[in-house]
């Protein structure tokens, strides 16, 4: 089996060809752009050819790829959608899906949104992550507004990080705008239908306080404290802790925030017990969360933009359509 994949790995893949398909009118896709990548070099992707589809919505790309792993990528209204090339795979007859774009929300909705307060050395550790939903056939991308606005206390220490993540992505470092509001940004990222993520990560001066407004109104919002910080404040409901770190574990009932903390920890650096596993971060596990329409939240997935080890872990309260 080795001996095959190193076989399929050294061939240069065949031509690539397909059809896109706009899944918001239902019809082949002409005049959308496709690029096809090469993935993996230490230079990152490089273009291997360029190509519009013909009315028909088809394409094809008579250069060949190069050894390893690629990608295609169709630009369509304002947007990119990728497709992966993993090594062996078929490169012809692939359909690709785009969908129309609009600047209004749509079906899309903020299904979660979490934080994790971390007071550390008189200075506070925030880290932010949006869950977005969209169960529509449109792409929501508002360049003049953002698609994400957020309020911080007051202005950060250093940069804003921020990754995002599409549905069947990879994060993807984006950078927020000022607004003409004080200590509020916006953020340029489309939504697609499917599930998107949104992490951000900052620093504050302030680490006795945690005073804002949240902009946008999740379905449920949540704060996390390591164990050790004690958060109090109107709105908070108390979840308890998780077992294995014994973080605190907050529902937030308000939009308008305002926090007291004490104490200090780093939820990175485990709830006790040491050893390799704690080094690489902890997980949270499960906090019985709240039950909506159509997706139930369990804390446990990584944050993926400073390998802080913590976030949601959601599942499907039933199969998706």
């Amino acid at each position: 089996m080795r001996l095959l994949y190193s076989i399929l790995l050294a061939l240069p893949l065949l031509a690539v060809d397909g059809q896109v398909l706009n899944q918001t009118t239902g019809k082949p896709q002409g005049g959308a752009t496709v690029t096809l990548f090469k993935l993996g070099g230490s230079a990152g992707p490089e273009v291997v050819e360029s190509v519009k589809t013909s009315a028909d919505g088809k394409f094809s790309i008579d250069k060949q790829l190069p050894p390893g792993p690629g990608m295609i990528q169709t630009a369509y209204d304002g947007v990119t959608y990728n497709h992966m090339l993993p090594p062996g795979r078929p490169t012809t007859g692939i359909k690709l899906d785009v969908f129309n774009t609009s600047n209004q929300p749509g079906a899309a909705k903020a299904a979660n949104h979490m934080l994790l307060l971390e007071p550390q050395n008189g200075k506070l550790s925030v880290r932010e992550s949006f869950f977005f939903v969209n169960e529509g056939r449109t792409t929501w991308n508002d360049e003049k507004n953002g698609t994400l606005r957020f309020q911080l206390p007051s202005e950060p220490e250093g940069k804003i990080e921020i990754n995002c993540t599409a549905p069947q992505g990879v994060p993807i470092r984006r950078a927020a705008e000022k607004t003409g509001t004080a200590n509020v940004y916006k953020l340029d990222f489309p939504i697609k239908p499917g599930e998107t993520r949104i992490d951000l990560s900052y620093t504050l001066a302030d680490a006795t306080s945690f005073k804002t407004k949240f902009l946008v109104k999740a379905e449920q919002s949540m704060i996390a404290a390591p164990n050790g910080v004690t958060v109090t404040g109107a709105g908070l409901v108390d979840k308890g802790k998780e077992p294995r770190t014994q973080a605190s574990i907050f529902e937030l009932s308000t939009q308008d925030v305002d926090l007291k903390l004490s104490g200090q920890g780093e939820l990175s650096s485990g709830g006790g017990g040491g050893g390799e596993e704690e080094s690489r971060g902890p997980s949270i596990s499960q906090v019985n969360p709240r039950i909506h329409d159509r997706l139930y939240w369990i804390l446990g997935l990584m944050f993926a933009i400073m390998g802080i080890g913590f976030v949601l872990l959601y599942r499907a309260q039933e199969p998706k359509r």
